[in-house]
């Protein structure tokens, strides 16, 4: 499970808790270095540099933009290998004992919100252990587009407000759209949460309770569905695509619109 942008993983304790109670062992992680902050055991604080930063590439000409993106997005990538690496290595002999013989190692599912989503694309069309993907509201960067994903993977974007004028955001569904027509038929979704909004797939959708604050936000046309639903929401499509591509052995499409939610929108 990897985070947004620079947030910690904590932020993500919702859905976290619910792929467990499902029987999932799920690995977050912040980096050092990359993550806004990470406090080591010892106390040692480490912040995140500069050159981490993915939101300052936006400042840059399209071309160096473009660079800076990949460059900071095959780093963050390359630490989903090296957890995995660990994990393996705990399965096979933990010190502890707590994880011996525990893990699944074939069955790996990788997802993440808005850069973390990103991340996992491009994960899962690199690293043969991805078995399953999920990539929430976020955008597509690296040479997943032109390489595309050969395994099941779900898009879960939020349905806010209308970008077709905008050059930027027809290009993202452009290139989600490109992906999406290249991936395995009966192992792919994508999927509109009517009334979402892109940050309240973390646990501010859960701890946003400030009655004046959510009047504003709806009157402002940011918030269209309660967050607590929209967490809910998400949680139900992650847990029913990974149970359905990773503990099922058949290959049949994943049917996930129910009458228990209907601001899901299935798209082709």
């Amino acid at each position: 499970m990897r985070a947004g942008a620079s947030l910690e993983v904590w932020n993500y304790s919702a859905l976290a808790e619910d792929l467990a109670s499902h029987g999932y062992v799920v690995v977050g992680f912040d980096a050092p270095y990359r993550t806004g902050v990470v406090v080591f055991p010892d106390g040692r604080m480490m912040r995140r540099t500069p050159e981490n930063n993915p939101d300052l590439c936006e400042n840059q000409e399209q071309a160096q933009q473009a660079r800076c993106v990949n460059k900071v997005l095959t780093a963050w990538t390359g630490d989903i290998a090296f957890v995995l690496d660990r994990l393996e290595r705990l399965n096979t002999s933990d010190p502890s004992g707590k994880f011996t013989a525990r893990l699944d190692m074939a069955r790996v599912g990788v997802f993440g919100h808005s850069f973390g989503g990103a991340q996992a694309a491009q994960f899962c069309s690199q690293d043969s252990r991805c078995k399953a993907g999920i990539d929430v509201d976020g955008s597509l960067h690296g040479i997943v587009i032109q390489a595309g994903i050969r395994k099941p993977f779900m898009f879960l974007l939020s349905g806010q407000g209308d970008f077709s004028s905008d050059a930027e955001i027809r290009q993202i569904e452009a290139d989600i759209q490109s992906l999406y027509d290249r991936l395995p038929a009966d192992g792919r979704l994508r999927i509109v949460i009517r009334g979402a909004n892109h940050f309240l797939f973390s646990d501010d959708g859960a701890l946003l309770k400030s009655p004046m604050v959510l009047r504003t936000l709806r009157m402002l046309g940011i918030l269209g569905i309660d967050g607590r639903r929209q967490l809910a929401l998400t949680a139900y499509c992650v847990h029913s695509f990974f149970d359905a591509y990773l503990k099922k052995t058949g290959r049949s499409r994943l049917k996930i619109s129910s009458p228990l939610y209907p601001e899901i929108q299935v798209l082709d």
